[in-house]
């Protein structure tokens, strides 16, 4: 494996329980690598990276202390390629892995495979990851926790038996991926004339990503919020909540706009949700940063749809309302050091927009190519995560996400208008992107008034695709 770009650190201060853990390999690219590469300097903490050839030239490569290219672009064959990544850690002497979001974050098997090899997983332990990974077992262990889920068959289901359950609760329902999330192996079926090839072709999303094509059904909650409660919790018993973010602007069920607090979510029902997610992480020993995501409906009603145990994406937000870093919250836990002694009061109002290299004006078609120019927006209350530089190459392999462009402001409708001039001074010269299209979102009446829900780009989203610009 080649080695490149080692630089001398002087007086790292990481620790686990009294021994050192330094360095810690990250076990990702792009822009999460680079956040969890900044956290660590800020502690302390060295850093390796891995990456693929696509990825030689990467930031995340160029930032930390050693790099180890682990295969070429595929994912499965480097990114993926559980064998690499901790021969990568073993043989720079590695005490820790880091593993973003993404790729091995919720790999039960990566998580043990860490501890059989002597390194700290920075996550949660592989049970959890396993419990709570399979999407059926994860509902039937919430339920019988107290916590209300969402209608839905007990197991995998075929397509006679998925035809049988949309015609009890009735149409919609949602076809889902049982080992799998983030969209992939989910299909909306509105009647019964689209099943069988919804069935289809969830199925074969599924086995594409997951290995697997078991899919499971549940009713589908078409007038709903996508809410999610941000976790941290110490493996012994503690734990702390951070309030909601709202993630219902969704296209093919992938989140592009974020906010904290929800808009939708009252006083009473934000008290419930946390006091739920509480209970939900004690009854499975969670330990580590995670997030409980809901369906809200009207009436301070929710339902339990799934949990993330990783970081999120959309975790800025939530770093901006509190003071807190989540990332180090995450380091500290896995050191043996418990809960951050400061918890932060929450304040103000957060937006975060995903910055992808997509074409809207050709339904999103993914756009690689290379960046010649980038400026990114400044000026109080904006943060920019992102890994792009002038020049990078946008690679055809990975996610299309380029940068975050997250805002805090004392309400949210300072925070929009914060959102909206960022926005407007961000420049990303070389291919389409999203930034019009978010741009539109933001002003659009019904997001403007918070009075939206997961419809929102279905019914509005033809009339919000902007020419497409590079």
């Amino acid at each position: 494996m080649p080695l490149r770009r080692e630089r001398a650190r002087d007086g790292r201060l990481a620790w686990c329980r009294g021994e050192m853990f330094d360095p810690v390999l990250i076990a990702n690219r792009g822009e999460v690598a680079v956040r969890v590469i900044r956290a660590c300097r800020e502690l302390g903490i060295g850093t390796v990276a891995v990456y693929s050839t696509a990825d030689a030239d990467s930031e995340h490569v160029r930032m930390a202390d050693l790099a180890v290219c682990i295969g070429p672009p595929q994912p499965a064959e480097s990114y993926l390629n559980i064998a690499s990544v901790i021969a990568a850690a073993t043989t720079t002497g590695c005490g820790a892995v880091h593993p973003g979001w993404g790729f091995l974050a919720e790999h039960a098997s990566f998580a043990r495979a860490c501890e059989d090899n002597g390194l700290v997983f920075i996550g949660p332990t592989p049970e959890a990851i396993e419990v709570m990974g399979d999407k059926i077992r994860a509902r039937s262990v919430m339920s019988a926790a107290g916590v209300p889920v969402v209608p839905g068959s007990p197991g995998p289901v075929d397509l006679s038996a998925a035809a049988a359950f949309a015609e009890e609760v009735g149409y919609p329902v949602l076809l889902k991926a049982t080992a799998g999330g983030g969209g992939r192996g989910m299909r909306l079926v509105e009647d019964a004339s689209t099943l069988a090839d919804a069935y289809t072709v969830a199925a074969g999303e599924a086995e594409a990503a997951f290995s697997s094509a078991d899919l499971y059904i549940e009713k589908a909650l078409l007038k709903a919020r996508h809410v999610e409660v941000q976790v941290v919790c110490d493996g012994a018993g503690a734990v702390a909540t951070f309030g909601e973010r709202d993630c219902s602007v969704q296209r093919r069920h992938q989140k592009l706009i974020e906010e904290a607090p929800s808009p939708g979510v009252s006083a009473a029902m934000r008290a419930s949700l946390e006091e739920t997610a509480r209970g939900a992480c004690l009854e499975i020993g969670y330990r580590g940063a995670g997030t409980l995501e809901f369906l809200a409906v009207p009436g301070d009603a929710f339902f339990f749809i799934e949990m993330n145990t990783r970081l999120q994406v959309e975790h800025p937000v939530t770093e901006l309302i509190t003071g807190v870093d989540l990332v180090h919250a995450q380091l500290a836990i896995a050191a043996g050091e418990g809960l951050p002694a400061e918890l932060g009061s929450r304040r103000g109002h957060a937006l975060e927009v995903r910055i992808n290299a997509e074409d809207p004006a050709r339904n999103f078609m993914p756009t690689p190519g290379t960046i010649e120019r980038f400026r990114p927006p400044l000026g109080p209350g904006v943060r920019v995560d992102t890994h792009i530089v002038d020049g990078y190459v946008v690679p055809p392999f990975y996610d299309s996400l380029l940068a975050k462009v997250i805002v805090h402001a004392a309400d949210r409708q300072r925070a929009l208008e914060r959102a909206v001039r960022a926005l407007n001074e961000l420049e990303i010269v070389g291919v389409p992107t999203t930034r019009e299209f978010a741009i539109e979102v933001l002003q659009h009446p019904q997001f403007a008034s918070g009075n939206y829900t997961t419809q929102f780009l279905e019914l509005h989203g033809p009339e919000l695709v902007a020419p497409s610009s590079a």
